[in-house]
């Protein structure tokens, strides 16, 4: 019996994505993504005004999504004394930032994945993270994340929120019901899953981001330079049409601002510290807070 004959599968969760194609998508990006990442440097750049609360500067930190490496590059610059690894999906991606970035430092680069890290527990201080994480089966990853970090590390990351690409979502919505956009988190859930992963007090919050473009093609020349193409695995096989195309061109269009095409962004800030102590248990690795532990007398 083949499986699309089983009458009581469950749907393809939205959130599962198609590795291999996720793999290509960003293969093919790597020498389009430094210059079409505006966006991405942004937050980053962002993120990185978050870290001046920190007071102790880690030692060993992992950029997971590294990219062409340009987060990496900036937490060399502020952290020059430290050890930094940047790890992506893609190798030519990991290819363009060992170029970026020089032998200066102590700097590697590792094509892996995010959810199957090849690196020891315990093996860094801090994991940064910046708009990645949607890439990714959130659970999986953060227990990675949780997994490599010593007592006390932290984990700083960025990912898109559900607001993301509301605009091209708005305008297919009238077309077709097919998944032309991923779905994205809300930051609620992302909260829930730190706590569920092990981490202890997550903040979070949120902020909205608009690009505009003179067109359509500008916003969907923009995606794929950066390679977020669509990898779910409930995505539409067949072609899209000339006509349905030329509907949501149209459709997209009559939200024009100014003259200009908007590209909505909702991006969603979040760090989280590994707890001081961890509890190993028959087997397996539990975390509890200092907090939670008395002293006998």
């Amino acid at each position: 019996m083949t499986e699309r004959s089983l009458p009581d599968m469950p749907a393809p969760s939205p959130f599962v994505l198609n590795k291999r194609h996720l793999r290509a998508h960003f293969e093919r990006a790597a020498v389009t993504y430094e210059a079409a990442a505006v966006l991405q440097r942004q937050v980053a750049d962002n993120m990185l005004t978050r870290l001046d609360a920190i007071k102790h500067p880690p030692a060993r930190i992992l950029d997971a999504g590294c990219g062409t490496g340009y987060g990496t590059r900036t937490l060399a610059r502020r952290y020059r004394s430290a050890s930094l690894t940047g790890v992506d999906l893609a190798q030519a991606m990991t290819a363009q930032a060992r170029r970026a970035t020089g032998w200066f430092g102590q700097k590697r680069f590792v094509c892996a994945d995010a959810e199957r890290l090849p690196f020891a527990g315990e093996a860094f201080d801090m994991v940064w993270s910046n708009l990645m994480l949607q890439w990714c089966d959130p659970a999986a990853a953060l227990a990675e994340f949780l997994r490599v970090l010593a007592p006390s590390g932290l984990l700083m990351f960025t990912t898109f929120g559900p607001d993301t690409l509301r605009e091209l979502k708005a305008a297919w919505r009238g077309i077709d019901n097919a998944g032309h956009v991923h779905g994205f988190l809300d930051m609620h859930d992302l909260g829930d899953a730190l706590v569920r992963a092990g981490f202890a007090d997550p903040v979070m919050d949120v902020e909205h981001y608009t690009l505009t473009y003179a067109d359509v093609d500008g916003v969907l020349g923009d995606l794929k330079a950066i390679g977020a193409g669509n990898a779910q695995r409930t995505r539409s096989r067949g072609l899209t049409g000339r006509d349905r195309f030329r509907r949501f061109r149209m459709a997209y269009e009559a939200m024009a601002q100014d003259g200009r095409i908007p590209a909505t962004y909702e991006v969603v800030y979040g760090h989280a510290w590994v707890p001081a102590v961890r509890l190993q248990r028959h087997g397996a690795t539990a975390t509890i807070p200092l907090s939670q532990i008395r002293r006998r007398r």
